[in-house]
């Protein structure tokens, strides 16, 4: 029988990189509200400045691997399913709730756990 283990330092690395890449999104969406950007389209530019440093720093720091298009076009896979995952959290959380915050702060752990585990064992592999 297998052991369940404890996440170690490389989850927490991975932790602190969707810790910065957090920061640069939100950071970068306000930045652009305060200068008169559309709140959408801040919204937009801060998520893709978030996600770029997010693929940067795991491909680089976390799992130390070479950039592809098969690793990015994987890494995308995931961030699509986890999305997904969110949304139905939140709408989930909504109906039962009326809260979609609830859904949202559920959503963090679960996404953080299914994107170390797909990050280690099949975008970075």
């Amino acid at each position: 029988m297998r052991r369940l283990t404890l996440p170690g330092p490389q989850f927490l690395v991975f932790v602190a990189g969707g810790a910065l890449s957090a920061l640069v999104d939100i950071g970068l969406l306000q930045l652009l509200v305060y200068n008169g950007v559309a709140p959408l389209a801040a919204t937009s530019a801060g998520f893709l400045a978030g996600l770029c440093v997010n693929y940067a720093f795991h491909a680089k720091v976390t799992f130390k691997n070479v950039t592809t298009v098969r690793t990015l076009s994987r890494f995308l896979c995931v961030v699509g399913l986890n999305y997904l995952l969110t949304l139905g959290l939140v709408a989930v959380s909504v109906a039962l709730v009326e809260q979609p915050l609830v859904g949202k702060l559920v959503s963090l752990p679960l996404v953080a756990m299914n994107g170390f585990f797909l990050s280690k064992h099949w975008i970075f592999k």
